[in-house]
């Protein structure tokens, strides 16, 4: 895993960001993590060493974000590497979705991961080193049937990722985005996804996808502890990569839509360039 660094990572009390500090600590490696119960945070982790520093953090709220920056920098002294971990799924039509609900998951899965970058990015330009890892999902490139808000969260953390890595570089910070497939993790209980509170009868497509989904549940072919290592892997990497699939599934999902893209872009080019003006 080469030197030692410090590590702030989101959404650490369980699934993948549970994972990824367990793994961390056995290497020896500084953790600070943050979950919005930290007695359930300093429960799952389980170690009372001077490496590990539970947060209780509101990543909604920029200020409860900045004072865990700045909490994680007094102790120690630095970051290295940022992991926006922190998420949940949300199920049901746009039209099922009340307003309140999809801005509770946009809070959570965008805002909570643009308020930490906000936060953290002045302290790794300083530095001219960091390197941010931004949490997304297949979903975010190829979403599915039912998973409307979901799907349009993660793509905006994808699209944000892609933009900050440009703004970024001159700083020496990197960024890359990892989507994962299904991990047998606690993702699709409800601790981890909610669906809408008030379902319409029509959407018969939408709740058989939804049941064919919370059926999957522990049957995910997703090894967790084998994702963090391989998000682990990528701050030592010179040159990390910029979009990271995590899954078979995923690089199937993302293949075909790469795919189907390219067709349809082909297919409508002659609507698509008539829109130009005429060079004569």
């Amino acid at each position: 895993m080469g030197k030692k660094k410090v590590w702030f990572i989101t959404g650490a009390s369980k699934g993948l960001g549970l994972s990824l500090v367990h793994q961390l600590l056995n290497a020896g490696q500084y953790v600070a993590a943050t979950s919005r119960n930290i007695s359930e945070l300093k429960k799952a982790v389980n170690n009372d060493s001077g490496k590990f520093l539970p947060l209780a953090v509101n990543l909604a709220d920029e200020h409860s974000v900045e004072d865990a920056i700045k909490t994680t920098i007094t102790k120690f002294e630095r970051i290295d590497v940022v992991i926006n971990n922190a998420g949940y799924g949300i199920g049901g039509s746009i039209e099922e979705l009340s307003d309140a609900e999809t801005r509770n998951s946009f809070d959570v899965n965008v805002f909570g991961t643009l308020n930490v970058i906000r936060k953290a990015s002045p302290y790794l330009r300083a530095q001219r080193a960091g390197h941010i890892i931004n949490i997304a999902s297949i979903a975010g490139i190829a979403g599915a049937t039912g998973w409307a808000v979901y799907a349009a969260a993660k793509s905006a953390v994808i699209a944000l990722s892609e933009v900050s890595a440009e703004d970024l570089k001159e700083f020496g910070i990197k960024v890359t985005v990892v989507a994962p497939g299904a991990f047998r993790t606690s993702f699709l209980t409800t601790d981890s996804l909610i669906l809408a509170a008030n379902p319409i009868a029509e959407y018969e497509e939408v709740r058989a996808i939804h049941s064919k989904y919370l059926k999957m549940d522990g049957q995910q072919v997703g090894d967790p502890e084998k994702a963090a290592a391989a998000m682990i892997s990528l701050a030592s990497m010179p040159n990390p990569p910029l979009h990271l699939l995590l899954g078979n599934d995923a690089f199937q999902r993302a293949t075909n839509k790469l795919e189907s893209l390219q067709k349809e872009f082909r297919d409508w080019k002659a609507i698509t360039i008539s829109t130009d003006f005429d060079k004569n």
